[in-house]
């Protein structure tokens, strides 16, 4: 059984191909620069040279229709024939209350994406787009929504409203949603089969660090808080995104810079964040390089992530009650040693106790790390995030009918034995 996982952003197609049966990757890669021009595939097979293709891509449907190509090329790809492929896992960002888990794409289900595509505009019409067009590719092949939302869906009421009028809720949907569920997902689930211990009985702060950022508060397995809102803008501080702000200070630049109510919302989700303090960097990389060398720009943009990433460990600890481990994951939680570090250090008197020498090795994205040390109450791990096999395997149990939610379901990765290839 070949599993087809497809991610489409405003721009790009990020695709894997999975062998359920052998349980490896056969192929991955991405087509950038959908629509803008440009563009081109990088298509990799494990132990073979990467292979790259420039050809223009107008929209989603002729990037999906290369990505098909490309991986049933005669030379290049990794299967015969289209038919080959069993099903396609999309990932949809936006699932708003309805969705609480992954679910079969009939057309009540791709109406009710689109009826909350205004809560997520950036992300959820490229999302519908790709669903549109892999369906027209491949009509006969069941296709699965998979929900950036739906790991959050667990969060109590008094968690997700906001103190505004109440009937912003009710008219048009404004409360907290959260994103990043599925890595969230697996890290959590990764981090209690390291601690031996049920999810369920469970509570660790995960922490996705990457261009977006987000945390998730999860008490006895379930996500209980997290720190994006009703869109990815809110929480921490993000790479191009500002996270919490006084929500006075839009309006207020509107009137000083004569602002529109666009260009504010492209400002605060475009030149906010890391590159808003640093002025010209969001690669984490440049600005340990440049801090290092004494900008003080990059210095203080380092600082304030860490103050909020420490900050936000201490709120979340209050949510969840004790404390089992604390998660990094993504491009920066899992290669930002010096970021990780200040995050975390001096947090003994809450029970994290960190070893610099642990956390100076866990600089790779193929291994799970302990970087505290053995006495340590509170463990934390570096653990690189799978979005795609959480995909895989939603869409497999339910094409086989054995899946439920990820409460219940029993994913391969949650057992302690699980090795990750």
């Amino acid at each position: 059984m070949i599993i087809l996982a497809l991610n489409c952003g405003s721009s790009s197609v990020k695709y894997q191909l999975f062998d359920w049966e052998k349980k490896v990757i056969v192929a991955k890669g991405m087509v950038e620069r959908v629509i803008v021009g440009d563009s081109f595939i990088e298509h990799d097979v494990p132990g073979q040279p990467s292979y790259r293709l420039e050809e223009d891509c107008p929209d989603h449907r002729a990037a999906i229709d290369l990505v098909i190509r490309t991986v049933t090329d005669s030379g290049h790809g990794v299967i015969d024939s289209v038919n080959q492929i069993s099903a396609v896992g999309h990932r949809v960002v936006h699932g708003g209350e309805k969705f609480t888990c992954s679910v079969l794409i009939n057309e009540q289900v791709l109406d009710a994406v689109k009826d909350v595509q205004h809560l997520a505009p950036l992300h959820n019409p490229p999302n519908i787009d790709g669903i549109e067009a892999a369906q027209s590719l491949m009509p006969t092949v069941p296709h699965v929504a998979i929900f950036d939302t739906a790991f959050h869906q667990t969060m109590p009421e008094y968690a997700y409203l906001y103190p505004v009028p109440y009937e912003w809720y009710e008219k048009h949907g404004v409360r907290r949603y959260g994103f990043h569920g599925t890595s969230h997902l697996y890290v959590s689930k990764r981090a209690a089969a390291i601690l031996g211990k049920p999810a369920s009985e469970c509570n660790i702060v995960t922490m996705h660090i990457g261009n977006g950022v987000s945390h998730c508060a999860i008490k006895n397995g379930v996500s209980v808080d997290t720190t994006m809102g009703l869109t990815p803008l809110e929480g921490a501080v993000m790479g191009t995104r500002c996270g919490d702000i006084d929500p006075a200070i839009p309006a207020f630049m509107m009137i000083k810079e004569n602002l529109s109510a666009k260009e504010i919302d492209s400002i605060l989700n475009k030149k906010s964040g890391i590159l808003g303090i640093t002025g010209r960097y969001t690669d984490r990389r440049d600005v340990i390089e440049h801090a290092n060398a004494g900008d003080h720009r990059c210095q203080l943009a380092l600082e304030v992530e860490a103050y909020r990433l420490r900050k936000y460990i201490g709120s979340f600890m209050a949510a969840v009650g004790k404390l089992d481990a604390v998660v990094f994951t993504a491009g920066v939680g899992e290669m930002g040693a010096a970021i990780r570090e200040k995050a975390i250090e001096n947090l003994e008197h809450i029970g994290i106790i960190l070893d610099r020498e642990r956390n100076a090795g866990a600089m790779t994205r193929k291994r799970e790390s302990l970087i505290t040390t053995d006495d340590s109450p509170v463990k934390v791990f570096v653990i690189p995030t799978d979005e795609e096999l959480v995909f895989t395997e939603d869409v497999v149990a339910i094409l086989n009918g054995s899946y439920t939610d990820h409460m219940h379901f029993e994913y391969s990765f949650a057992k302690q034995d699980f090795v990750r290839k």
